[in-house]
């Protein structure tokens, strides 16, 4: 018997088909809760949310959620993950349980936060399939302020400084000729 983690699995599998004489599906992917159409893995920004369902459409999919802080609050501390829900309040999503923080920014989101009576709602603006990163806009002031510096990591700023790098060393293979 091997001691591989697939072979264990393949070995209890069997057991418990023959205890209980029902057949069973043997599939690679990990079980996954049926509540949630989301999983966090390994993302090319650090930590992301991805689908693990189809989600439609118009779907709800995650509460970002957190405590309450006065804007004058919210403006002293040095925090990544505040969402300001108006000119008075903001949201602290900084506690890990709150797995809506990890939902990436891209220029050509999937995803939008709708704020209703002071709740911060994301539901999907495209159909996404199961292996799809989850990813919102995070805004102009966000956007300028943490990850400008640094270079937006999105689809489609890659795909744009690819083009250009690629535009470049054609102009520069035409020169030398």
């Amino acid at each position: 018997m091997c001691k591989t983690r697939g072979c264990a699995f393949a070995a209890r599998r069997a057991l418990s088909y023959e205890k209980t004489n029902v057949e069973l599906i043997l599939s690679p992917m990990p079980l996954v809760s049926s509540r949630r159409p989301y999983r966090l893995a390994r993302s090319r920004t650090g930590l992301g949310l991805f689908a693990t369902k189809p989600i439609a459409k118009g779907d709800f999919i995650i509460k970002y959620w957190g405590p309450r802080l006065p804007n004058k609050i919210a403006d002293e501390i040095d925090n990544r993950y505040l969402f300001e829900i108006n000119k008075r309040w903001t949201i602290d999503g900084s506690p890990r349980r709150n797995i809506a923080r990890y939902i990436n920014h891209s220029c050509r989101p999937n995803a939008e936060t709708d704020i209703i009576k002071g709740e911060i709602l994301i539901s999907a603006i495209k159909n996404i399939e199961p292996g799809d990163e989850i990813t919102y806009d995070y805004g102009k002031d966000h956007f300028n302020g943490f990850i400008k510096p640094k270079g937006c990591q999105c689809d489609k700023c890659r795909e744009k400084r690819r083009s250009a790098r690629d535009g470049a060393r054609t102009a520069a293979k035409r020169r030398k000729r």
